[in-house]
């Protein structure tokens, strides 16, 4: 039986990456997580609250780009496209759990 292989250019989740990683970084230093969650009360106890989410959501946000960087460095994962689609994968996988953190995180000191 032949395997079908849908060719992804790898530029797509290197974006996908980027993208993220902004979303995150603005919602995190330009205020815009503070913006979200603490408008309707006391801004200096839920930024603070929200502060704490803010630094473990970063953990998987280095992860993230710890994964995008080795992906794009690493000649192992240079060579090989299975190497280089676990580590965007893992990348992306971990981006999404930072943003989850981020807005479950947000919703609960809100």
């Amino acid at each position: 039986m032949a395997r079908v292989r849908f060719g992804v250019s790898p530029i797509v989740p290197t974006i996908a990456s980027f993208l993220l990683a902004a979303l995150w970084g603005l919602s995190v230093f330009a205020g815009w997580g503070t913006a979200a969650f603490c408008a309707n009360g006391d801004a200096t106890q839920c930024g603070q609250r929200l502060d704490a989410v803010a630094g473990l959501s970063g953990l998987f946000a280095m992860l993230a780009a710890v994964c995008t960087a080795a992906a794009w460095i690493l000649p192992a994962a240079r060579k090989d496209h299975r190497t280089f689609n676990l580590y965007m994968g893992s990348a992306v996988a971990a981006w999404v759990v930072a943003e989850g953190v981020l807005f479950l995180g947000g919703l609960l000191v809100g």
